[in-house]
């Protein structure tokens, strides 16, 4: 269900907007009155809930600190819940743009949902600002009117490997994930930049996105010396526990999802020695991010992790857009061209910038889950910059090869 943060304001501002008509001041006047109608594709509900309600409360913290106004206009807020499925984050997507007609759309968080919408978006030359990972959006298939501030899903994967072959001197792994497409392109960017770098995948693993028990697959960690899980939402606890309890006691890595710091207080001492790559870290000692993480506590009496950070920062990214246009989006190719060109030096995340694909370029940390005074902490280890989507790779020739799928990289036989 649509749920309206600003309706009062929203309504005032239409009835403003028509008592100005009433004494003919120029249309455009009449026209940037109006609220930014700013639209937000989330999951409230399922496995994937953790991170979606978290999307919400990141988006609600900057509007707030900006007494929901970006660039003199009032933003009208509406969040929608997909259920984490394709048919739904169309039908929301539907809902948003031809009913709700909002200026620009944030979310959705899974890339099947992404995946599902990308050609609606673009026939309705609607901009969107994803956190959800799909990689083609911004390679092979790129929409001229998606950006992706966060990261795609192999971009944290890439240092992450990088890391784990060369600091953690891991040569043969294990990868484990959910069998859809974040996991095929979160566990192809690690295999192909840890095989670069020396290391061997022995085995892919894939479990259902609903799986109670992993016990089944935790039997096939074998012939290694390292696990990588790419678990997202809520799966990565399980995961953990499960995997403790089995008795396995090899060292393992992740991504962006599955150490999220928003999940270390469900976490018990089973993500002790946990290796992360993540796009935002809560141990950035910056003064956006110690006001970010203050608000979010106040509010929410929660830590944010990276999806509450990165719509915070999708939200900037939208506000620096419509600084840069002079508070006009009614020209949809003018206010994306203006998105794309925002380059941003202080946000929670630290700096970033997009690529003339639309993808984040900006800092990745790779973080060791230790406990101190008696609490689970990320501590950063490493900050890899300016990391790109295509990692240190050629772009011609990496978009020459496939998208990463369940068998693309082919593991290697010999």
């Amino acid at each position: 269900m649509s749920r309206k943060f600003t309706r009062r304001k929203f309504m005032a501002a239409t009835a403003a907007g028509a008592a100005a008509a009433t004494f003919k001041f120029p249309a455009p006047a009449i026209a940037q009155a109006a609220p930014f109608k700013l639209g937000l594709l989330t999951v409230k509900t399922g496995p994937l809930a953790q991170g979606g309600i978290q999307m919400e409360q990141g988006v609600v913290t900057y509007l707030k600190e900006k007494n929901y106004t970006f660039a003199g206009r009032k933003v009208a807020f509406i969040s929608t819940d997909t259920g984490g499925n394709p048919a739904g984050a169309k039908t929301k997507a539907q809902e948003l743009i031809e009913r709700e007609k909002v200026d620009a759309i944030l979310g959705p968080l899974a890339a099947f949902e992404l995946l599902a919408i990308t050609d609606y978006i673009k026939e309705q030359k609607t901009p969107m600002l994803s956190l959800a990972a799909a990689e083609d959006i911004t390679q092979r298939r790129p929409n001229p009117y998606f950006l992706r501030p966060a990261s795609c899903s192999s971009q944290a994967m890439h240092p992450m490997a990088d890391f784990a072959a060369k600091e953690l001197k891991l040569k043969r792994v294990v990868t484990v994930s959910e069998d859809f497409a974040y996991g095929y392109e979160q566990m192809g960017g690690f295999q192909q930049t840890f095989e670069t770098n020396g290391g061997r995948i022995t085995k892919k693993i894939w479990a259902p996105i609903v799986t109670p028990d992993y016990t089944p697959y935790l039997v096939q960690i074998q012939d290694c010396d390292g696990v990588c899980q790419g678990f997202a939402g809520s799966n990565p606890l399980r995961f953990m526990k499960q995997y403790v309890a089995a008795g396995l006691k090899l060292p393992v890595v992740t991504g962006q999802s599955g150490g999220d710091d928003a999940l270390l207080r469900s976490y018990g001492d089973e993500a002790l020695g946990l290796y992360s790559s993540c796009p935002y870290t809560l141990d950035l000692a910056t003064d956006s991010n110690k006001r970010f993480i203050a608000a979010m506590n106040k509010d929410y009496g929660v830590d944010p992790g990276q999806y509450a950070a990165g719509l915070y920062v999708s939200a900037a990214v939208v506000e620096a857009g419509l600084q840069k246009t002079n508070g006009k989006s009614d020209d949809k190719e003018a206010f994306v061209k203006a998105l794309r060109a925002v380059e941003l030096k202080d946000t929670p995340r630290g700096p970033l910038k997009f690529d003339h694909l639309g993808n984040v370029v900006g800092n990745f940390y790779v973080r060791h889950c230790e406990k101190a005074n008696g609490k689970l902490i990320n501590k950063t280890v490493k900050t890899y910059q300016n990391v790109s989507q295509f990692w240190t790779y050629d772009e011609k020739k990496f978009l020459e090869q496939p998208v990463y799928s369940r068998d693309f990289p082919p593991l290697k036989t010999s």
